[in-house]
């Protein structure tokens, strides 16, 4: 029984799979709950899906991909948070509008060029055909962005719940701002290779989301979803080893059930506290 459900870590495209899974999973987790605080969900959408036409120019100049990967993200981010300050457009409508052009460019520019690469493994990534040089990437930008998060994680979450006394309490909110939006391109292009760009979103929503549903305490949010991403992610993985599907997908769909019973409990959990308070109420003197 043992080694049949070892059998995935026999092969060496699946143990590359399970180890690259294991690195992107801590920032990504700990990127969800920050985005999850802000309200800004979308945001990770929108930079993953921008991040397209950076790796386009960067295939055509003989760049590497991670590079161009980085360069727009950044100016993905950097235009949103320019643009929402500026205007009275409200910054999920600039964000829709930001990710879907820099999406159709880099469509555009993909269509126009003859390349041998495989838009597929661009878009949902290909976590079977792993390199060596796409663990190293991975492990240190994970590891670059999983520190700067810890180590900063109470001036974030100060300037997610109140921007206005983070700024009266003398932190720098812009650099924590454009920091958080870094490290969130960063992190994007440390997934590439493993989720692509369209399933990345499903990482930097989903596991903050269901700590958000699990805990009270921001702290513990944080150690929840680290938890729930990295163990989605090995399930998957090893679920998609048996079933025959693509990694990246088989991970979206376990991170989703994780959400629903994260749901399902938190809404029994109500459902009982005000059954009991009602009948605290009944009992009470008149």
């Amino acid at each position: 029984m043992i080694e049949t459900l070892l059998t995935p870590f026999q092969f060496p495209f699946m143990r590359d799979a399970f180890l690259i899974a294991a690195l992107v999973a801590p920032p990504c987790a700990l990127l969800s709950c920050f985005l999850v605080l802000k309200g800004q969900a979308l945001m990770g959408d929108a930079v993953s899906h921008a991040v397209l036409p950076g790796i386009v120019l960067a295939y055509v100049g003989g760049f590497p991909l991670i590079l161009g990967a980085f360069g727009a993200g950044m100016f993905t981010a950097i235009a949103t948070g320019w643009l929402a300050q500026n205007s009275r457009v409200k910054q999920d409508t600039v964000m829709g509008v930001v990710f879907s052009g820099m999406f159709g460019l880099g469509i555009v520019l993909y269509t126009s060029i003859e390349s041998d690469a495989h838009l597929d493994h661009i878009l949902f990534g290909n976590m079977l055909r792993i390199s060596g040089a796409d663990l190293w990437n991975a492990g240190l930008i994970s590891a670059f962005v999983s520190a700067a998060l810890i180590l900063k994680w109470k001036d974030l979450m100060l300037h997610a719940f109140d921007p206005a006394q983070a700024k009266a309490s003398g932190l720098r909110v812009g650099l924590l701002h454009y920091g958080l939006l870094t490290l969130l391109s960063l992190t994007i292009v440390a997934t590439l290779s493993a989720t692509g760009l369209i399933l990345a979103v499903g990482l930097l929503i989903a596991p903050g989301a269901i700590a958000f549903l699990m805990v009270r305490r921001f702290g513990a949010m944080l150690v929840v979803a680290t938890l729930a991403c990295l163990s989605a992610m090995i399930l998957g993985v090893w679920l998609s080893f048996w079933l025959d599907s693509s990694p990246a997908a088989t991970i979206i769909l376990v991170l989703t059930a994780m959400f629903l019973i994260a749901f399902l409990r938190r809404s029994l959990q109500i459902r009982a506290q005000s059954r009991r308070e009602d009948r605290s109420g009944a009992a009470a003197p008149r």
